[in-house]
């Protein structure tokens, strides 16, 4: 049985000598399907991942919110009023609504800070120590962020953007331990934020902005009125009936209609991750469709193969026949054959895919890779090509080897 399966492969690599043009544009729709599904879909899910990456650098699932205006009158309040929101309205929030899950409330003030002769204005924000994990402020090595002590015992300690680090005590140095002076006033360095891909704020880029506790901010600075309160829900599912309940909640407290949109505004960032989410979700499946659709001209390309082959070699099958092949053993050799060209195709398809792919994750593109993200080939696109090759080989072979299987010796020897 091996010797006889031995000599259709042998009798395969004969027949595609005989069509080599044919067999060469087959093979190279095969092998650009199949490159085209693993490759787009390599390539479309490491920039979803990026762009993921980059809009959630300045905080992910997290909503803000300050208080602004009021548009329509209500319980005999004229519209116009301002609303001001303090520390008791986030603590407030926070004892009302269980379904969040970190919150910070957050002052702004701009404010001079130098070292020596060295003088610079930047944003400083008095914020609560989960504004760390909010804002994904991750301080790097032999660094902290704010902590609990800090906060109760009104510390004068600051955690730096890595723009400021480097402005004030030169780039790439340690400057924790290190006095920087805040509107005449020394604080002591506490971490430097690692770097970090942001693409979207509400004031500068983290890594010019200076961050030190709230309580002392309140203190030095004599601020009772806040800038904006930041949380994230438990469950991010929940966030739009989460701000349903804020609007209501502050609704009766400052007395404005929970439909007066401009009274509190917000901004839910979790709109746009889904926003991305779905879009590459679309994105990847037309990649995928383009990729399928390749793959099956090039079955076609296979079937047709396979009747050209049958028509010219209709005398031999007769001889098999006649000598005591079953249409099994005939339906077997022909379906190998079809299987093979699937197989010679898919391969160096997979390996042109995977070599692409190696080029882009290489160090010498990681200029492109900021952008891009690093492709690799997932295990499951490499599975389900590989059943979508088999599946289509089954489909371009079947009917041609079916045919064969069922050819009448007597007619076929006549041909």
């Amino acid at each position: 049985m091996f010797e006889y399966y031995l000599k259709m492969v042998s009798q395969f690599v004969d027949d595609m000598r005989k069509q080599k043009l044919r067999c060469f544009l087959t093979m190279s729709g095969i092998t650009w399907g199949t490159m085209s599904v693993i490759l787009l879909l390599a390539l479309g899910e490491s920039f979803r991942e990026v762009s993921i990456k980059n809009m959630t650098g300045m905080g992910a699932n997290i909503v803000i919110m300050g208080g602004g205006r009021t548009s329509l009158s209500s319980e005999g309040l004229p519209a116009g009023r301002h609303i001001r929101l303090r520390e008791e309205t986030a603590a407030f929030l926070r004892a009302s609504i269980p379904g969040i899950d970190l919150l910070s409330p957050e002052i702004q003030r701009y404010m001079t800070m130098n070292v020596g002769g060295t003088r610079q204005s930047y944003n400083l924000v008095g914020v609560y120590p989960e504004y760390g994990i909010l804002r994904n402020l991750a301080p790097r090595k032999g660094g902290r962020f704010i902590d609990r002590l800090d906060m109760e015992n009104r510390r004068r300690v600051v955690f730096l953007g890595s723009d400021i680090s480097d402005k004030f005590f030169g780039k790439g140095v340690n400057s924790v331990g290190k006095t920087l002076m805040i509107n005449g006033m020394p604080f002591t360095v506490i971490g430097i934020m690692e770097h970090k891909v942001q693409n979207s704020s509400y004031m500068n880029r983290d890594q010019s902005i200076a961050f030190m506790p709230f309580s002392t901010c309140q203190d030095v600075f004599n601020v009772k009125n806040i800038e904006r309160i930041i949380f994230r829900a438990r469950n991010t599912d929940d966030t739009p009936r989460i701000q349903e309940s804020i609007r209501a909640i502050l609704g009766r407290k400052f007395g404005f209609l929970p439909e007066d949109k401009d009274a509190i505004w917000m901004w839910d960032t979790s709109e746009g991750t889904r926003f991305i989410s779905m879009f590459f979700l679309g994105f990847e499946a037309f990649l995928f469709m383009g990729g399928l659709f390749t793959l099956i001209v090039g079955g076609i390309g296979v079937a047709n193969i396979m009747y050209v082959t049958i028509r010219e070699r209709r005398r031999e099958i007769g001889v098999k026949s006649a000598l005591g092949a079953t249409p099994r053993m005939i339906l077997a050799q022909f379906m190998l054959e079809s299987f093979l060209i699937m197989l010679i195709g898919g391969s160096i398809g997979v390996l042109g895919a995977w070599f692409i792919v190696t080029i882009f994750s290489s160090p010498a593109l990681s200029g492109i890779q900021t952008v891009m993200g690093k492709p690799s080939i997932d295990f499951t696109i490499a599975l389900v090509t590989a059943s979508l090759l088999a599946l289509i080989g089954f489909a371009a072979g079947w009917s041609p080897a079916r045919s064969a299987a069922d050819m009448d010796p007597v007619r076929a020897l006549e041909f």
